[in-house]
């Protein structure tokens, strides 16, 4: 028995089907070069069951760390300022990952929680996070290159730039801000 068909019966079992599992199935979907009868099955008894509510998808996101949009809008400016006035640049991802690990996280479900997280940060934290994104940057800066060949995860950015970078980030956090409306 396939991955695919794996996983369909477990979104079956347990009547959903997370993100994680939908990642996978894209994964193999997208590497495979050829998927067997029973895989072209499974995926379709999944489309039968998503579609008459028998699995759920869930979603990516039904909650978010508002402290992830404060570090990034932090390392933004940050990073921006350096790369305009020097030759370096630096990689925003590793910056907020960086400067993430190290601060509280801010989880909030609905907008009236996520802008009472955002002022409680403004107010109790903008120092913390301002020295944490500094901190990640002064390691960015100093960090020997010891693995060129990594890879991001999801995305990788459309250049070395923060434009790039930056443009990566929204479609993964944000992925219907440059989406028209109908």
């Amino acid at each position: 028995m396939s991955s695919i068909e794996k996983i369909v019966e477990q979104a079956l079992q347990d009547g959903y089907l997370t993100p994680a599992m939908e990642a996978e199935v894209g994964r193999i979907c997208d590497t495979a070069s050829e998927l067997s009868i029973e895989e072209y099955m499974a995926l379709d008894r999944l489309m039968g069951a998503l579609l008459t509510g028998e699995v759920v998808a869930v979603p990516r996101k039904q909650f978010i760390n508002v402290m992830e949009e404060l570090v990034l809008t932090e390392a933004i400016a940050r990073v921006a300022e350096i790369e305009a006035s020097s030759d370096q640049t630096l990689d925003l991802g590793d910056i907020a990952a960086y400067a993430l690990n190290r601060l509280p996280p801010l989880y909030a479900t609905t907008e009236e929680g996520a802008n009472f997280q955002r002022n409680k940060a403004r107010a109790e934290l903008a120092g913390l996070i301002s020295d944490e994104v500094e901190e990640a940057i002064t390691r960015n800066l100093n960090k020997p290159e010891f693995y060129p060949e990594r890879q991001s995860l999801k995305r990788k950015p459309t250049g070395d730039d923060v434009l790039g970078q930056v443009s990566s980030l929204l479609k993964d956090y944000a992925p219907k801000y440059e989406e028209v409306p109908k």
